[in-house]
């Protein structure tokens, strides 16, 4: 299997229908979900993977599962994917979905630096996006340690909920 990044105890590869059950140890654990205000039912979870596989087909990127070096645990998705953002125009995102068993071990700071960096150096990005609920204090701590500065706001809606977002920006390091 294809590794798309590595860090030093991390590596980041795309998911494959085999990862469905991993997946949904967090896609379906409520407390997880809490940015989503629900967890997701077996169809919700198979979609979410269906879409990855799209945009690996489409975009050449997209959620990547993140794999523990030391005992291949699979510990959750961080990847990069397009998203609107508050002028219309779309930009690349940083995005990240741990299990809870994983969080506060700096697992998504880690893997979500070395996406940014991705994106600059592979995918010639000049910004990169982070797009947070504004109550999901951890994932703009992560935001936050990986260079990223709020810029913006937007309101997305889901399942019928208004729900405001913070949108995190970091700019291509300059040559």
């Amino acid at each position: 299997m294809q590794h798309i990044l590595e860090t030093p105890r991390l590596f980041l590869r795309e998911l494959t229908p085999a990862d469905l059950p991993a997946l949904c140890q967090t896609l379906q654990d409520e407390r997880a979900m809490y940015a989503y205000e629900h967890a997701f039912s077996d169809e919700e979870a198979q979609a979410w993977l269906t879409n990855q596989l799209r945009r690996y087909r489409e975009d050449g990127f997209g959620l990547w599962g993140v794999i523990r070096k030391d005992d291949g645990q699979f510990l959750g998705q961080c990847g990069l994917t397009w998203q609107p953002l508050p002028d219309g125009a779309r930009g690349i995102e940083v995005g990240y979905l741990f299990a809870r068993a994983y969080w506060h071990n700096g697992y998504a700071t880690e893997a979500a630096a070395a996406c940014k960096d991705y994106a600059f150096r592979t995918l010639h990005a000049e910004k990169v996006y982070s797009i947070i609920r504004e109550n999901n204090a951890p994932s703009r701590r992560v935001a936050e340690r990986n260079g990223m500065h709020v810029c913006g706001r937007l309101i997305k809606h889901y399942h019928g909920i208004m729900m405001p977002h913070l949108v995190y920006c970091a700019h291509a390091p300059t040559p």
